[in-house]
């Protein structure tokens, strides 16, 4: 049975083997696209981890600061900070923007962060080069994936800062790099509206007939201080002291500050349950389409190969040849091109992983259940050939 299968595919070993490829390309694209979707897991895996964060207090009934937009003020946090279990409290702020240096424009996560040591909620765990952020303004750590080198000028809204420390994977839910730079400044590119805006809405307050009343003096003065400050952050990122659980500290903060706190697996699940849910369902349709089209290219290739040596198959029911032995043949061919084609595959998503703009994560375990995956479809596959090779009328032989 084995030197029956064998000797076919040496007969025809040409066509198996540039089968073999196109069918370990669409492998190799299946592979990357699970890796796509593994590398968007651990993008939002690592951008909690590199938070430093146990707790997230975040805007009241809002997914912030990730999956949607939160604002609360930046002066809750001294308040958090002295509730008990909580070790310590930072301000953040995120905002996805185009970053620019000279003529070139690199999206990425604009993070904003409080004047502290490394270490504290929000800073870059580690560096690979450079320092860490040391002056109130218009220095910059970046993620050597924004393409960016120590002493490059960055502009970000209306300002220019350098960069002094680069780190590594520091990225945000979609894949973008981070750029860390002070809380202030991070507020005042989020928050502050521009010039022009801020003369037109002064013009707006002052011509409301309200302040014209003698019984409100100075409040139009405050409230147009208050149009030129930046007084809100993301989300406030808490750490928990030793010994206390995430609900026994988050439930208070929920009760007296009125506002919305996320544990770890709380905001895991935002994540990957709802932020990338839709990317996940996509490439999971286009894995099943990709299945088809294998199961298709293998039945297609082993039917032909089964058509072309018909009269073999009848000989060797002339000879008395059991049906189950040319099954056999049958279903070995198609499972040696199932696995010469996830070998070509394997590699071609192995080397083609590194030149994707976004991280792509190939597991092992993803790679075992693939192997088995195309096994299973080349098998079926190989039913259609299987059966016509079964009907075949042993006095073919004699006629042809």
């Amino acid at each position: 049975m084995i030197s029956l299968a064998g000797r076919d595919i040496l007969h025809a070993w040409g066509k198996f083997i540039f089968t073999g490829i196109g069918l370990g390309l669409l492998i190799g694209v299946t592979l990357t696209m699970a890796g796509v979707y593994r590398g968007m897991v651990d993008d939002g895996k690592a951008l909690l981890d590199n938070s430093g964060a146990d707790l997230w207090v975040v805007q009241k009934d809002t997914l912030g600061p990730y999956a949607e937009s939160s604002s609360v003020y930046d002066d809750l946090w001294r308040g958090i900070r002295a509730m008990p279990g909580v070790a310590s409290a930072a301000n953040v702020t995120y905002l996805t923007m185009q970053v620019r240096r000279g003529e070139k424009d690199v999206r990425a996560m604009v993070v904003g962060i409080m004047a502290g040591e490394p270490g504290d909620p929000g800073w870059p765990p580690y560096l690979v080069a450079g320092r860490q952020i040391t002056r109130g303004h218009y220095e910059a750590v970046a993620d050597i994936a924004t393409g960016f080198k120590l002493g490059d000028v960055l502009s970000i809204r209306r300002n220019h800062y350098t960069v002094v420390g680069l780190t590594r994977r520091m990225v945000s839910s979609n894949g973008d790099p981070m750029v860390f730079i002070p809380l202030k400044d991070a507020q005042e590119a989020q928050f502050l509206k521009d010039n022009d805006a801020i003369l037109m809405q002064r013009r707006r307050t002052a011509a409301n007939p309200a302040f014209d009343r003698p019984n409100v003096p100075g409040l139009l003065d405050a409230i147009i201080a208050s149009q030129t400050t930046n007084n809100y952050v993301n989300a406030i990122l808490v750490r928990i002291a030793p010994g206390h659980a995430p609900e026994e500290v988050a439930e208070p903060i929920r009760r007296w500050k009125r506002l919305t706190v996320y544990d770890r697996a709380q905001m895991e699940a935002i994540l990957i349950g709802k932020l990338i849910a839709t990317s996940a369902k996509q490439i999971g349709m286009f894995l099943v389409i990709l299945a088809i089209v294998s199961a298709a290219i293998v039945a297609f290739i082993i039917y032909t190969l089964t058509m072309d040596k018909i009269r073999e198959i009848a000989v060797l029911k002339l000879i008395g040849t059991r049906n189950r032995t040319i099954a056999a043949m049958i279903l070995q061919q198609a499972l040696v091109l199932g696995v010469i084609g996830f070998v070509v595959g394997k590699i071609t998503a192995t080397f083609a992983a590194p030149l994707f703009p976004k991280y792509v994560l190939l597991m092992p375990a993803d790679s075992i259940a693939g192997f088995f995956a195309i096994l299973l479809i080349c098998a079926l596959a190989s039913l259609v050939a299987i059966r016509m090779a079964l009907k075949v009328d042993p006095a073919e032989a004699i006629g042809g």
